[in-house]
């Protein structure tokens, strides 16, 4: 573990530090969404990512309320990874000039980073209901169920037209 975490030693540790790690990364997309909203063209891309910065703001507050259930105050650790991924979209967005491409490079960086935090909802899901949390699992699923809907819906703007016009 880093210098200033404790260690884990349990799978109750492991499951606080992970949700501490994507309550850290839905708040770094609650701040990197309205770069990404001002930038898209596409009126459905534009409305999506607007629905999902409301979404995220939920789901910042159900995992508040997950942090709340399982006795730890809300606290997140950096998630490199989500670092990373919006570094690596800062820069492809930087360097994208045509309006249609910078769609297209908008809904791949949107989807790698929904692909990441269902990796994470997937995994605190399982880990809730092994640990007997069903509250914290039902509460984990939502969040889940949302960034699975974000990426189909992404997917579809992008086959629909996108990509078509960024071709």
């Amino acid at each position: 573990m880093g210098l200033f975490s404790k260690s884990i030693k349990t799978l109750d540790d492991l499951f606080v530090h992970t949700l501490q790690d994507i309550y850290y990364a839905e708040q770094q997309i609650e701040k990197n969404l309205p770069t990404m909203i001002e930038k898209a063209q596409d009126p459905s891309l534009k409305q999506g990512l607007r629905q999902h910065l409301d979404e995220t703001r939920g789901q910042i507050g159900r995992l508040e309320q997950v942090f709340r259930q399982h006795g730890h105050e809300p606290k997140g650790v950096q998630c490199v990874a989500m670092d990373g991924i919006l570094a690596e979209a800062k820069e492809i967005l930087g360097e994208v000039s045509d309006q249609d491409v910078t769609d297209a490079a908008i809904i791949s960086s949107a989807q790698a980073v929904e692909h990441y935090e269902m990796t994470r909802y997937g995994t605190l899901v399982a880990w809730a209901k092994q640990l007997g949390r069903p509250d914290c699992a039902a509460l984990l699923q939502a969040n889940l169920d949302e960034e699975k809907a974000a990426d189909a819906k992404l997917t579809m703007v992008a086959e629909s037209r996108v990509n078509r016009a960024a071709a």
